[in-house]
């Protein structure tokens, strides 16, 4: 089969088509024909060096894809061979075939390509988890968003406003806060706005109840600004660094939560109750039309280092789809 291997670190010129042989599904899983796959900031932060892939995982990046499964394990499933399924896997993704945990596939939810469910799993495994699971957001709250126009940013912002919550998200450009707004959500430019200033100001100075975070760094202590008392922050990614100095005393004064998860080394049987809570809780939102993936561009396997550039560039809103 015909896969994206990362050649050495570095940009994204080291990613290269290579050949290799068609991985074997073992008990529990399935080996399913990729014919999309979904590109996130985890695969860039691999390339680079800084993120490895847990230990038994593939080498190849790729963390969610749709696809035709076409051999394996499928006993005491939902499925069978030659149904299209959308999957999470651990990598991957960027390949022709890739094996997959069959408790990690979800259908493909009606009236949807293959190339839009290619770019929901990653996306609304890791909101579910962080948002709603961690988070706790509850009906009636509300939500921070950093990062508002990214794949999971755009689907945090859908899936609450869906949930009947209010939601403000920060991005970096005009055209970026009007992709949020349209959304539902309420946009904030965080180059010419003080983010913190404005969730006092559209809060009457409360604060909101949940901070989904992929900055850090210097970012946490101005989210402490941003909570209600009793306010919790999710800490997803670290593009602002891992260090931060904090008001404690904030946090013991009004009883904040600072925490955070990965989601890729997590075990399978973690992965399938998530599985299972977005078939129950977001599958019936996404075929009745209230949530949709924004699909920005689409890339040949051959140009998966465009792609890189793309999201590296900050350029896209919503998913980068490669097709095999």
């Amino acid at each position: 089969m015909r896969a994206v291997e990362i050649s050495e670190f570095g940009g994204p010129e080291v990613l290269r088509v290579v050949d290799r042989p068609v991985p074997q599904a073992g008990p529990g899983e399935v080996l399913v024909k990729v014919l999309a796959a979904g590109v996130n900031r985890p695969d860039v932060l691999q390339r680079a060096g800084v993120y490895p892939p847990p230990a038994g995982a593939s080498d190849l990046p790729g963390l969610e894809l749709a696809g035709e499964i076409v051999s394996g394990d499928v006993q005491g499933s939902a499925f069978k061979i030659g149904d299209l399924v959308c999957a999470l896997v651990t990598g991957g993704g960027y390949a022709e075939y890739c094996v997959v945990p069959v408790q990690q596939c979800l259908s493909i939810p009606s009236g949807f390509s293959l190339i839009e469910a290619a770019g929901l799993p990653e996306t609304f495994f890791t909101v579910w988890s962080n948002v709603f699971d961690r988070g706790g957001l509850a009906q009636g709250e509300t939500l921070l968003v950093h990062g508002g126009a990214s794949g999971i940013g755009t689907s945090a912002i859908q899936l609450a406003v869906a949930m009947g919550n209010t939601v403000y998200a920060t991005a970096g450009s005009d055209d970026r806060v009007q992709a949020i707004n349209r959304l539902g959500g309420i946009g904030i430019n965080y180059k010419t706005q003080v983010y913190e200033d404005v969730i006092k100001a559209k809060t009457g100075g409360r604060g909101v109840d949940v901070i989904l975070d992929m900055v850090a760094g210097d970012y946490i202590n101005r989210d402490l600004a941003c909570l209600a008392d009793d306010g919790r922050i999710v800490i997803i990614a670290l593009l602002g660094g891992a260090k931060a100095t904090i008001n404690c005393g904030e946090i013991l004064r009004r009883r904040l939560t600072i925490t955070g998860s990965t989601l890729r080394p997590r075990p399978v049987a973690f992965k399938a109750a998530l599985a299972r809570a977005l078939r129950e809780q977001v599958w019936p939102l996404l075929e009745a039309g209230k949530i949709r993936p924004l699909i920005h561009a689409t890339f040949p396997l051959e140009q998966a280092d465009r792609a890189h550039a793309m999201m590296e560039a900050g350029e896209q809103v919503g998913k980068i789809i490669l097709l095999p």
